[in-house]
């Protein structure tokens, strides 16, 4: 059996500060090259994420890799040792560039005969490719069946009565490859089943990895139904497990604040009782550039050997019910707010520092991410955004838990086990001085945020009732509480005057001192 890889290095760009071997602000190519020679040698990750989705990306990384370290690589074999994992462009989503997935699944057999070269024997280095926004089974199988009726199939091919594409550019391998479906939005999640078991069903393969999206699902919906959410499609994936006897390996995309999933060094323990039954985690960029390298090194290698922690609960169907029927609430106070609050944070997501060399998230080239018509920017700078707003994303549609009965409150408290941590966490960086500024110059940042003052006013006054249940029933105590926390309080006061000023310069330096202090960008 292969390793299961534990920890996956991403590519997401949350971190606030700039490695020290970085050439520049932004990560570029080259230096994700770099980037994954590091942290397999220096970190210890099993895998990285080779992503494809709304950027750029290298495809001679194998070749870089191999040439450029090849005392390591010689002793750590990819693909079998550590491991390379495209994420590709999912063609229903992204318009312009959707034949993006067909480059990246054509350098596999390039990659294969590259490695095989270097390594004198057959390697595999690239054998898995991740499918973002799956919600369908058929789409799994038809990327399945393109590599090997499109890619591989061209071997056979007549170039022309005497000779095959094989005998003239060699054979194409590997032969097949493996789908990880990565499954974002709520239906999906809540119907985990009917994606993962046609599947199952079609192509028996010997087990299978599926990666459950973490932080869209808190950006759509909140941090609440995002979390019970992934208990709802855990316990999906453990059910068909003991259905088919088909081993399935659930991965989970989180970043370092409890919004976007809480694994920080200072917060490992609560999130391992969290996501009991998770065999792999994300290791993103703010954890690995954010935090001292020790610390760093000491997570992923306790990450690397507990993981799987446990094994996720198992939900009967009208527990599931109950907590669909709480997670529909929190929702729909979560979005109210978003709704209404959403120029806002695209004007002040407008200040977040580029880390990757990626893209435009909205319009023509890449996904926007968009809820009820009202288009957002993507999880990190929509996080950074309401933070150094003063208002933790934590906080909103919590004014919902006012509205759930007794069994709801308690499933939701039951399966988001670490809630109260969570939000207690989140709620030492509200801002009482930015939300009263707010209130106060609502007139002049609704103008300069383009949205009409009545908007901003209702969501002002919506978030006060968020705050209010979140001090009534998860017992949090708003505003700084730390040296830490008044010195990133000033700082975001700093900002609030500097946008509301329009003196951009000085906006963009206190958003970037901000994250900084909290560790992350959003």
């Amino acid at each position: 059996m292969r390793l299961i890889p534990r920890t996956m290095s991403t590519q997401h760009p949350d971190n606030a500060c700039v490695p020290q071997w970085c050439k520049s602000e932004v990560i570029e190519e080259d230096d994700e090259v770099y980037e994954a020679f590091f942290v397999f040698s220096e970190l210890g990750c099993h895998e990285v994420m080779w992503d494809a989705e709304g950027k750029d990306v290298d495809t001679h990384v194998v070749r870089k890799l191999l040439l450029s370290y090849e005392e390591y690589f010689r002793e750590n074999v990819i693909g079998r040792d550590v491991f390379l994992t495209y994420r590709l462009p999912n063609p229903k989503v992204e318009e312009a560039e959707k034949k993006i997935m067909v480059e990246s699944l054509v350098n596999i057999p390039v990659s294969c005969d590259v490695a095989s070269k270097f390594y004198g024997r057959e390697v595999t280095p690239i054998f898995e490719v991740i499918l973002p926004f799956t919600t369908n089974s058929r789409e799994l199988v038809w990327l399945l069946n393109y590599y090997k009726k499109a890619i591989v199939g061209v071997q056979e091919l007549d170039i022309d009565s005497s000779v095959k594409v094989k005998d003239w550019v060699g054979c194409f391998k590997p032969p097949t490859i493996e789908v990880i479906p990565l499954i974002e939005d709520m239906e999906s999640l809540k119907g985990a089943e009917r994606i993962v078991k046609p599947y199952l069903d079609t192509v028996k393969p010997p087990y299978l990895r599926v990666f459950l999206a973490r932080s869209d699902p808190a950006l759509n919906y909140g941090i609440v139904p995002a979390v019970l959410l992934s208990k709802i499609a855990l316990s999906k994936l453990k059910k068909i497990e003991e259905e088919t006897g088909i081993p399935i390996y659930p991965i989970i995309g989180v970043g370092t604040m409890p919004f976007r999933g809480h694994l920080s060094p200072s917060n490992l323990q609560n999130f391992l009782e969290e996501y009991r039954g998770i065999y792999t985690v994300t290791i993103q960029s703010s954890l690995k550039y954010d935090y001292p390298i020790e610390e760093v090194k000491r997570t992923v290698r306790i990450l690397n050997t507990i993981l799987p922690h446990g094994e996720q609960e198992i939900l009967e169907p009208h527990e599931e019910q109950v907590l669909l029927s709480a997670t529909q609430k929190l929702k729909a106070s979560y979005q109210e707010v978003i709704a209404n609050l959403a120029p806002l944070i695209n004007s002040v997501a407008a200040y977040v520092p580029k880390r990757r060399s990626r893209k435009l998230h909205i319009g023509l080239f890449g996904y926007s991410r968009s809820m009820g018509g009202i288009t957002l920017p993507r999880a990190i700078p929509f996080a950074a955004a309401l933070y150094t707003l003063g208002i933790p994303p934590e906080i909103l549609g919590l004014r919902a838990l006012n509205e759930l009965n007794e069994e709801e409150w308690d499933a939701a408290v039951t399966h988001h086990l670490k809630i109260r941590h969570d939000v207690q966490t989140a709620a030492g960086y509200l801002s009482w001085d930015n939300v009263n500024m707010l209130m106060e110059a609502h007139e002049k940042v609704a103008k300069k945020a383009g949205v009409e003052r009545e908007r901003l006013s209702f969501a002002l006054s919506k978030i006060l009732q968020d705050v209010e249940a979140a001090q009534n029933h998860l017992e949090a105590k708003t505003g700084p509480r730390s040296f830490l926390h008044r010195k990133h309080e000033n700082t975001i006061n700093n900002f609030l005057i500097a946008y509301i000023e329009e003196n951009p310069e000085e906006a963009r330096r206190y958003l970037q001192e901000a994250a900084m202090i909290r560790k992350c960008l959003g």
